[in-house]
């Protein structure tokens, strides 16, 4: 007997995918900010061997002389970023939400476990509740990298008005690394995430949509006590 059981809340639904197309239109303006000033590059010995970015890459997206265009953007974006970012922080934090976000003792030595058995070399996963160790950690992880952001953007943004803060964040030149580093981190996440919610089924992807999933409850009472029978393994949630 199949029934339906929630699973994720609106709140949480709209802030997840309300983020994701201001994310793209973050990364995609930065995308054209950092062309004017493309430095990072791989030199040794007083030897560049090639930039991050080749010459290739912003031809095939037409990213050169649209400076103004993407400064224009990403400082009107960027509040739409910051205010749907806090208003999931303190979401989790009133609701509750957070018990099952933060990493526990035993997260990383299970989320090893799991990646392991993503990649079919460990039979069994650890049992989980809501989000496995491996999603703790990640989604964890994805809050400090957004607060970073934020921190690192005003930075580098107005960095006289917010000398303290460039201060902080080790000068100009290194808030601009780490506001790029942290970029790079967010488009691997997103790689991952929807590689996983592939791998997952549908009916891990409609409870993001919906907030309900769909449960057997046959399958539930074979496995009481059996969390990790591997021939009864129900949709599992990943990244």
């Amino acid at each position: 007997m199949k029934t339906i059981k929630e699973k994720h809340s609106l709140l949480m639904r709209w802030t997840h995918w309300v983020n994701f197309p201001i994310l793209t239109i973050m990364i995609w303006s930065g995308m054209l900010i950092y062309w004017a000033s493309d430095t990072y590059t791989f030199t040794l010995f007083g030897h560049t061997f090639f930039h991050f970015f080749p010459d290739s890459f912003y031809k095939f997206f037409h990213i050169p002389s649209r400076l103004a265009e993407g400064m224009a953007f990403h400082f009107l974006f960027m509040w739409f970023f910051t205010l749907n970012g806090i208003l999931y922080f303190f979401y989790t934090i009133f609701s509750g939400a957070w018990r099952e976000l933060i990493p526990q003792k035993n997260s990383f030595k299970e989320a090893w476990l799991i990646v392991l058995h993503d990649l079919h070399i460990r039979r069994t996963a650890p049992p989980q509740n809501k989000y496995n160790a491996a999603q703790r950690i990640a989604y964890s992880a994805i809050i400090v990298m957004g607060f970073g952001s934020v921190i690192t953007g005003l930075a580098i943004y107005k960095p006289v008005q917010f000398y303290w803060l460039t201060w902080i964040c080790g000068g100009y030149h290194f808030a601009r690394i780490l506001h790029f580093a942290l970029t790079i981190g967010y488009v691997l996440f997103f790689i991952i995430h929807v590689v996983q919610v592939v791998l997952a089924g549908w009916n891990n992807f409609r409870s993001v949509v919906s907030g309900f999933e769909v449960i057997n409850e046959k399958f539930a009472t074979q496995t009481e006590g059996n969390p990790v029978n591997d021939n009864l393994k129900p949709d599992v949630d990943h990244l």
